[in-house]
């Protein structure tokens, strides 16, 4: 493609330091589009942007000699005409990617899942959903990429710009016509998800997060808002989008309210008396989760091998996202049904010793505090424990840390306070931190500590008996564990699985 035709209509101000008309070489036919230095090819594009670690306005250089046709930046040598300054090089990149690759999401039907816990489970019962209906659909998302049984590794939630539209493309091109998207807000922020034509929005929740990114709650709030406000409501080729929104969370609620005022349709959702698709006849037990959905006077009878009330928020969520597609009723009963375990999303251990065992990502105050809340009335005996393992990330907030040591020590018999990823923090000082929060104070709780994440997990399956439930929280789907030194090999799941054989 010509490079000003990528440039053509980007949604940034920009100044075209190359003029077309002034030299017939300048506009010169582009090949591939590239956001690190060294995967440049000749002909390519380089579009240099500043990254956490390092920033690709220094690897200029290095993109011409490995043969760049051109170079998109924010800051640019004006002695070099083959450089186009943009005032957000991220925005533009977006752009030129989605002109690269052809509008992909303009064919795709597009469901975004953002929210502070739930996004993964929420996109699986989804999935499961359209294929009950026939459809074959792709997934983005925390723990692969996967569509037409292909799946790939995804280092972060929501890919960069470039990636994702490729990512889109392939999708078209294997003949996918439904994706559903994790969106992240590092995404958001980082407008990694700028010109995706989305047909649904899905709000799960609003809880702390991220705050060794955003700082404070109201930048982390300010991009979950946009996606809805300002993303969701741009210009839509496909037509007017539905937001869908668990208006349990009160944070949600409000956005609903403002959401009724904009160019959007709104689905509100759950067990609220204001919800337009209600849940009652609510039951819970080990086994999984039974209730009726209601919508415009229909009925829905569910059935979930999922366990708790936040999975049931996901549940209503993903059901919400299906009615707005189109997807009939018994489809989304069978996709509801037929998805019975979400890898590290209270994943149950199974084993013949009587344990009831579960590996979860719950890696923030409020997913902790909702499954203890959920596992706890589920002892089976006066005698029965509730065992809970956790930890917390290193360079991540240090302020959830004593939160999380206190709602483990309100909500379990037993705490082991281990490593999660210390990454290039100590582990002690990590755990010092979670001990601010657990007071014990001569009850009948018990603490037990032990970094080494391995013996904990041992410690925890030793330490239990018949019709004790054991909670691993942390790692979830994680196979790998992340130390000062680098990254090891480490899965929860296989651990327990050894530990209780």
């Amino acid at each position: 493609m010509k490079l000003s035709y990528l440039m053509k209509e980007i949604l940034v101000p920009w100044d075209r330091r190359i003029l077309p008309d002034s030299d017939p070489g300048i506009d010169p036919e582009i090949t591939s589009i590239h956001s690190r230095a060294q995967d440049v090819k000749p002909g390519g594009l380089f579009i240099a942007i500043k990254g956490f670690a390092k920033d690709g306005h220094d690897y200029i250089d290095t993109a011409f000699k490995n043969g760049a046709a051109a170079v998109v930046a924010q800051k640019a040598d004006r002695n070099n005409t083959n450089i186009i300054q943009v005032k957000n090089s991220r925005k533009a990149m977006a752009g030129i990617a989605d002109r690269f690759y052809m509008n992909p999401t303009g064919k795709l039907t597009l469901t975004g899942v953002t929210g502070t816990n739930g996004k993964t489970t929420t996109t699986w019962i989804l999935e499961s959903i359209l294929k009950a209906a026939g459809h074959n659909p792709g997934v983005i998302g925390t723990i692969n990429i996967r569509y037409n049984g292909i799946i790939h590794d995804n280092p972060v939630t929501t890919p960069e710009s470039i990636d994702l539209q490729k990512i889109f493309f392939d999708m078209v091109n294997a003949g996918i016509t439904h994706v559903i998207m994790e969106v992240s807000s590092h995404a958001l922020d980082l407008n990694r998800v700028d010109n995706c034509y989305f047909d649904v929005g899905v709000f799960t929740n609003f809880t702390q997060d991220h705050l060794d990114y955003h700082k404070t709650m109201e930048k982390y709030w300010k991009c979950k808002k946009n996606f809805f406000t300002k993303l969701l409501n741009s210009a839509n080729p496909k037509g007017i989008p539905t937001a869908v929104l668990n208006i349990d969370d009160e944070k949600v609620k409000r956005l609903a309210k403002v959401l009724d005022k904009k160019n959007i349709n709104v689905l509100k959702a759950g067990i609220s008396p204001d919800a337009d698709l209600k849940c009652r006849h609510i039951k819970e037990h080990i086994q999984g989760i039974e209730a009726a959905l209601l919508n415009n006077g229909t009925r829905m009878d569910i059935k979930s091998s999922l366990i708790g009330a936040f999975n049931l928020e996901n549940i209503i969520c993903a059901a919400g996202a299906a009615i707005c597609l189109g997807i009939p009723f018994e489809n989304i009963q069978k996709g509801i049904s037929q998805c019975k375990n979400i890898p590290g999303r209270l994943e149950k251990i199974e084993n013949k010793k009587e344990r009831f065992i579960f590996v979860d990502y719950a890696h923030t105050p409020d997913a902790l505090e909702s499954i203890l809340k959920t596992l706890k009335p589920l002892k089976t005996g006066k005698e029965s424990k509730l065992i809970t393992l956790f930890g917390c990330g290193g360079d991540r907030d240090p302020m959830k840390r004593g939160t999380m040591g206190k709602i483990a020590c309100a909500l379990s018999d037993l705490i082991i306070v281990t490593s999660d990823n210390p990454r290039s923090e100590e582990p002690d000082k990590i755990i010092q931190d979670i001990l601010t929060g657990i007071k014990i104070n001569g009850t009948r709780k018990k603490l037990v500590v032990e970094p080494d994440r391995e013996k904990a997990l041992k410690s925890a399956v030793k330490l239990s008996n018949p019709g004790d439930i054991i909670l691993a929280a942390g790692k979830g789907h994680e196979t790998y564990q992340i130390l000062k030194h680098g990254r090891i090999d480490f899965d929860d799941r296989k651990i327990l699985k050894e530990a209780v054989a």
